[in-house]
C-alpha cells in the first residue's frame, strides 16, 4: 500500500482521492475557505511552512507519490513542491487540465496577469463580470471608470474596487446561469484566468459578443510530469507504485 500525498481543494483533487483504492491517501487543503468539500480519506489543512516544511512532511509520513492538483495559478506552492520532491526523491505528478483554446466567435485579450487585465479594461467596456477569485480584487481596485460584478465563495476583502457587486455562489456553474448573469446585471466585459475545465461562462460571452479578457497560466516547471485528467493521474500513480523501481 502506497501514501500518496494531494495538494488541492479543487474537484479534480476531490475526485482524485476517491479513485485510488488500496492506498492510504491524504489530502491537503489551504484552509482559505470555511467551509470547503471535504475529499474521502485524510485531510488536512493549512500550509507546510514552504518547500522545506513540505519536503519535512513528505518524509515524516513516508509519502510515495505527491500530487500537485491544485488551482493552475497557485504558483507558490507548485514551486514548493517542485523543490520538496527534487530534495527527497518522491515523484511528483501534476494534475491540470488543459487550458483554454479560443473557438469561432470568441473575442478573447490574452494578457499575462491581472495588472495588464486592469489596465485594459477601461477600453473595453464600462459593467465588469469578474470571475478571478476574491484574492484578487486588489488588482482592480484603482478602475474606476468600471463598475465590477464579482463571484466567490468567500466575500472579498479590501483593497477592493469602489463600485462593486459580489456574488456568493459556488461552481459547478450552468450555461443558462451564465447567461443570466450576464443579461441581468448587463455585463459588457468578462475577466477570468485560464483555469481550463468546462467553463461555461466563455460560452455565454460568445453568445452575447462580450470581449474576454483571458489571463495567461503561469508555466509548470521544466521536466514536470503531468496529468490531464483524473483517469489519467490515477493509472500514472499505480504505475509508478507497482513498480519496484519507483
Amino acid at each position: 500500500m502506497a501514501t500518496v500525498l494531494i495538494l488541492g481543494g479543487t474537484r479534480d483533487a476531490r475526485e482524485l482521492a476517491g479513485s485510488l483504492p488500496g492506498h492510504t491517501v491524504i489530502s491537503s487543503l489551504a484552509g482559505r475557505t470555511t467551509s470547503p468539500l471535504l475529499p474521502p480519506g485524510e485531510v488536512r489543512v493549512g500550509g507546510f511552512g514552504g518547500a522545506e516544511g513540505l519536503a519535512s512532511f513528505l518524509r515524516t509520513r513516508r509519502v510515495d507519490v505527491l500530487v500537485d492538483a491544485t488551482h493552475p495559478f497557485a504558483a507558490r506552492i507548485s514551486a514548493n513542491a517542485a523543490v520538496a520532491a527534487q530534495v527527497t526523491g518522491v515523484p511528483l505528478l501534476v494534475l491540470q487540465r488543459p487550458g483554454w483554446v479560443p473557438g469561432p466567435g470568441d473575442d478573447w485579450r490574452r494578457v499575462r496577469d491581472l495588472s495588464q487585465a486592469a489596465a485594459e479594461l477601461p477600453g473595453l467596456g464600462e459593467r465588469v463580470f469578474l470571475t478571478t477569485g476574491r484574492q484578487e480584487m486588489a488588482a482592480f481596485a484603482a478602475v474606476k471608470e468600471c463598475w465590477f460584478l464579482a463571484r466567490s465563495i468567500e466575500p472579498p476583502e479590501p483593497p477592493m474596487p469602489q463600485r462593486l457587486a459580489v456574488i456568493r455562489d459556488r461552481g459547478p456553474f450552468t450555461l443558462d446561469g451564465e447567461r443570466n448573469i450576464l443579461k441581468d446585471h448587463r455585463i459588457d466585459v468578462l475577466v477570468t484566468k485560464d483555469s481550463g475545465g468546462p467553463a461555461p461562462k466563455l460560452s455565454a460571452a460568445r453568445e452575447r459578443g462580450i470581449p474576454v479578457l483571458v489571463v495567461d497560466r503561469p508555466s509548470a516547471p521544466p521536466g514536470t510530469e503531468t496529468a490531464a485528467t483524473v483517469p489519467e493521474a490515477a493509472a500514472t500513480i499505480a504505475s509508478w507504485t507497482s513498480s519496484p523501481g519507483r
